[in-house]
């Protein structure tokens, strides 16, 4: 016997484990297909190579000049002169590899704010996907309370009509079904708006196999796309550790970082706008029957149009400075505000379901009620009770595991 419950113990262990590994495949699966189709990040995709490319075109020599002249003498139209001239400009030799490395920081700020951008759109895509299981898991409570309420609506209509119970009674139970349908078909709808959500961050693609049709892509059940059950997430216990490590992949603080080190190159590129532009080419000048060949050197004294850069390059490096020390006391707070919420949040959860693992609190309320051992308005009493406490615990899961998305957001 006792070989047989721990046998069957096993196999229930093991079926919940296969559970929730397909419940985690299939939000995975489904976030992989919100990165491969969402629209936003695909614009953002391009706009970023978009920027970047014209970050690198702003470090290109300028376009070389070729000019030709051609006079001749207003007394006798015999004696003729040409001038060719090619000549290429170029800024001093050391402003380019300081652009260059300008570019290499600004370029990198780019792919940080599209990190940034994916994480944003994949972490709307998971609370969507934690917020469908709650529904689910509500709506099949909703399920029970209603079958409940009909096996109650028989048991009471065969009592009324032997003269074992009042109309009163009867109305109450015919309140309850009223309550319970409403509150299923209240879910039914919020779950189905959810859905469309989510198949509008995957580029109105459907999330599950087949193609869309006129009217777009089906709206499949969670149970279709493995959203039945939450992951149950464990609570992370050296925070020391993984607060460094959030803080240090935060896209946002890296890419201000590297505005950081951008705008200080920026500074740099400034100051060397003193430095004369150059101008070397190859002059060609032919009288009649006489040319002379040469070579063209020249450079510009810039002595109006750096004014003023060095001061803007400046105050800019001291604007992103300051930007990036705000962002990160910002970040800090956020990450060390969601882990008190979270242990809040586990704690909670933890008292909920030693007290929900018990008995099946309401198998024994309607036995004791059909039996005459509680009244009807008792069983009500403890029965909302119960339900009540079903949904909170539903309710605290959900907001636990849309917690640790958030805090693990950097992992996305």
């Amino acid at each position: 016997m006792k070989a047989r419950i721990a046998l069957l113990a096993a196999g229930w262990l093991l079926w919940a484990g296969t559970l929730r590994g397909q419940e985690a495949d299939g939000m995975t699966q489904i976030l992989r297909l919100v990165e491969a189709n969402n629209k936003e990040l695909q614009a953002a995709a391009q706009q970023a190579k978009a920027a970047q490319w014209e970050n690198r075109a702003g470090n290109n020599l300028p376009d070389p000049t070729l000019s030709y002249a051609h006079v001749w003498d207003s007394r006798d139209s015999e004696i003729t002169q040409g001038e060719l001239i090619v000549s290429q400009s170029f800024d001093f030799p050391t402003l380019y590899a300081s652009r260059h490395r300008m570019n290499r920081y600004a370029n990198a700020a780019i792919d940080a704010d599209l990190q940034a951008t994916r994480q944003r759109i994949l972490l709307e895509a998971k609370q969507l996907c934690i917020e469908l299981t709650a529904l689910h898991q509500q709506r099949q409570l909703l399920r029970q309370r209603m079958e409940q309420a009909d096996r109650l609506a028989q048991l009471y209509q065969l009592r009324l009509n032997e003269g074992d119970a009042n109309q009163l009674e009867m109305n109450k139970i015919k309140l309850e079904q009223l309550n319970a349908q409403t509150a299923y078909r209240l879910t039914e709808s919020t779950l189905q708006s959810k859905m469309q959500q989510l198949i509008a961050l995957n580029g109105q693609q459907p999330l599950t196999a087949g193609k869309p049709g006129p009217l777009g892509p089906a709206v499949p059940q969670p149970e279709a796309i493995g959203l039945t059950t939450f992951a149950d997430t464990p609570l992370p216990t050296d925070f020391l550790t993984l607060f460094g490590e959030l803080v240090a992949a935060d896209p946002q603080l890296q890419a201000l970082e590297q505005s950081r080190l951008a705008a200080a190159r920026q500074l740099s590129v400034s100051r060397q706008g003193w430095l004369p532009k150059l101008e070397l080419g190859y002059r060609r000048n032919s009288e009649s029957g006489h040319p002379l060949n040469g070579v063209v050197v020249g450079f510009s004294i810039p002595l109006f149009e750096n004014r003023g850069k060095v001061k803007s390059a400046r105050l800019q490096s001291m604007s992103v400075n300051f930007q990036r020390e705000d962002a990160l006391g910002k970040e800090q707070s956020r990450l060390n505000s969601l882990y008190e919420e979270a242990s809040q949040l586990h704690q909670q959860i933890l008292t909920y379901r030693a007290t929900l693992s018990g008995p099946q609190h309401l198998a024994l309320l309607e036995k004791a009620l059909k039996e005459g051992e509680i009244s009807l308005i008792d069983f009500f009493v403890e029965a909302t009770l119960v339900y009540e406490s079903e949904g909170n615990l539903i309710e605290l899961q959900s907001r636990y595991e849309a917690v640790l998305a958030e805090l693990y957001r950097c992992r996305l």
